[in-house]
């Protein structure tokens, strides 16, 4: 007995299923209007054409209007429920003596029907499109009442015109909002409703059957569409054509005005930039000639600001050109601000300018270049462990070699802070923006986004530039610029050379900071774990920690407790003694920080990084 109620139990559950799914997919739209509606059934007798299924897809829009009117949904709820829509639209044209074939025909795609937030700016229902067209558009005012007589229709369809571009402007790539505009005017705004022939043929654009009787307050005539049509694409095609002139004329302007900008730039450059620059004025010819025809084969480095190449100019000396590419925001700023600043500044370890060049003409277009002496042992970057990118499982770096070229580059950044006047700040200091020569001499270089500071100011606030994981923290968070921000920078620098690590372990889910790991190991005892491999058993311990102890002081998160360059160098050169280290308030990888930097994004990109020499 109790088998019995099982097996009737699991019967009756299929069959609810079953009725279930059936009255799920059953069409919402009653389409006996195809049988009765006064449509010209001619143009889909025999052999398919582009005017058949045009007339078949504004016969079947009727009713997805009036369904849009009676439910508030533009489409259908599946694929389902389309397909069964589908199968009951062949089989009344069935009953007309239309071939139920030219559905498949016409409408190959059954889910262009079925509910698509992609298709236009998001809009599914009528609400949607009250958010984003507004509750009262160009429709509601001329397409409400009767649409007989060519200017009532041509009004309406010129609304709809200008509705359908507001909405392509909100959703460019939506493909369909012209079919959703249709479907609003005749659905929701036409108060005689699609079912009207004068909605239907002038909205609608669904063709009347010449033999049909019709009232002529509430129809219109054939010949009347014609003109109604041939009217809107005149119009169409006029406005088309204004709008192809304009843009032309735009354009064509917009390019005389732009060449007459970059030869005036040219000009100035020429006459009050360079002068006082004691660069030399390169042909492009010459750096073509220099580089090999800016060939591949002479690239040695690229990046988001630009492109260096080796090169030798005509006395034999090897030189660097750097091709700026990112003209069109702040590459010419960023140009000018590196010749006016680079000139100004003559030390053995700031990289000089030698020169540049500077065209903006029909031949050869917009291009910038800048030329330096060539370092042959490229940047410090390059010389950094295998984390950094290189082959080798370590930096070759002798530890002589390391001290000297930090103490190089904190050289070269007191020069810029105290050795002229006003100071610079140079704002991105990092790894790759250190060169080194055959010697193996440090070079501070890519001064495109330095500053200089103005007499009695204590800082600069500014537009904050430069890489992540190398921005002081109240210059990444407020726009404060200091001395002090170069001298955070330095501190990374001087941790990254002595450990062989990057500014940042991205590899690790939660972000770490240099700073955070070389100060976690600092406290423990163990400073030995900080030195890179390679140079634990053959270095001086005591002086190795001691750079590594000025490395954390100089990038501590209170800019107050860092040192000025000068004190950061006369600790590294042991002239005086470095100060207890400061307690560390929150480490730099902690949520508020990472939140504040952006640093939850650093994972897939480094979307302030600009690569130098």
């Amino acid at each position: 007995m109790d088998k019995s109620l099982l097996l009737l139990s699991l019967l009756f559950f299929q069959l609810f299923l079953s009725a279930s799914s059936s009255s799920s997919s059953k069409c919402p739209m009653d389409l006996s209007y195809v049988n009765t509606f006064p449509w010209d059934t001619s143009l889909c007798r025999g052999t398919v054409h582009k005017d058949c299924c045009q007339t078949l897809l504004s016969l079947f829009g009727m009713g997805m209007a009036q369904h849009l009117r009676d439910t508030s949904n533009f489409q259908l709820s599946d694929a389902n429920t389309s397909s069964s829509c589908l199968s009951d639209f062949e089989s009344r044209l069935s009953d007309l003596s239309v071939s139920p074939s030219l559905v498949n025909q016409c409408f190959k795609n059954s889910t262009q029907f079925v509910v698509n937030p992609l298709g236009c700016a998001g809009i599914t229902t009528a609400k949607d499109w009250i958010e984003k067209a507004g509750e009262t558009t160009p429709l509601d005012q001329s397409c409400k009442r009767d649409l007989t007589g060519l200017t009532r229709c041509s009004s309406c369809v010129d609304a709809g015109m200008k509705v359908n571009s507001k909405l392509t402007a909100l959703d460019p790539n939506g493909t369909k909002c012209f079919y959703l505009t249709v479907l609003y005017a005749a659905g929701i705004v036409s108060e005689l409703g699609p079912k009207d022939p004068s909605t239907a043929t002038c909205i609608l654009g669904l063709p009347l059957s010449s033999s049909a009787t019709r009232n002529s307050s509430d129809q219109i005539s054939k010949k009347s569409l014609s003109k109604i049509i041939g009217g809107c694409l005149g119009v169409i095609i006029g406005v088309l054509l204004a709008g192809v002139l304009i843009i032309l004329y735009r354009r064509w302007d917009g390019k005389r005005k732009k060449n007459a900008h970059h030869e005036e730039f040219v000009s100035s450059f020429r006459e009050t930039v360079l002068p006082n620059s004691g660069a030399k004025w390169f042909r492009l010819s010459e750096l073509e000639k220099a580089t090999n025809g800016f060939s591949q084969r002479n690239m040695i480095g690229q990046g988001s600001y630009g492109i260096v190449y080796k090169g030798t100019i005509s006395d034999t000396t090897p030189v660097a050109v750097k091709q700026i590419l990112d003209l069109e925001s702040k590459g010419d700023e960023e140009f000018c601000n590196e010749v006016e600043i680079i000139s100004k500044i003559r030390h053995r370890n700031l990289l000089s300018l030698r020169g540049c060049c500077v065209t903006s003409d029909d031949v050869n277009g917009r291009r910038r270049y800048l030329v330096y002496d060539f370092m042959p042992n490229g940047s410090l970057s390059d010389h950094l462990s295998s984390t950094w990118g290189s082959t080798n499982k370590e930096s070759k770096l002798t530890w002589p070699q390391r001290k000297s070229i930090i103490l190089d580059v904190a050289k070269g950044l007191a020069y810029l802070h105290y050795g002229i006047k006003p100071a610079i700040y140079h704002r991105d200091i990092k790894a790759t923006n250190i060169l080194l020569d055959s010697n193996m001499k440090a070079k501070v270089a890519d001064f495109g986004l330095a500053r200089q500071n103005k007499e009695g100011q204590s800082h600069l606030t500014t537009r904050v530039a430069g890489t992540h994981g190398y921005l002081a923290p109240e210059y990444a968070l407020y726009g404060q610029l200091t001395e002090k921000s170069d001298v955070y920078s330095f501190g990374i620098v001087i941790l990254e050379v002595m450990s062989g690590k990057k500014a940042i372990d991205t590899s690790n889910p939660s972000v770490i900071l240099i700073t955070d790991w070389a100060w976690s190991i600092l406290k423990s005892g163990n400073v030995e774990e900080v030195f890179e491999e390679s140079i634990r058993t053959n270095g001086p311990k005591g002086i190795m920690e001691r750079f590594v102890r000025v490395g954390i002081l100089c990038s501590h998160v209170m800019v107050a407790l860092r040192p000025t360059i000068n004190e950061a160098l006369r600790m590294l050169e042991g002239d005086i003694d470095i100060p207890k280290l400061p307690e560390r308030p929150l480490p730099l990888s902690h949520e508020s920080y990472r939140s504040s930097f952006g640093f939850t994004s650093i994972t897939s990109t480094a979307s302030s990084t600009r690569s130098a020499i």
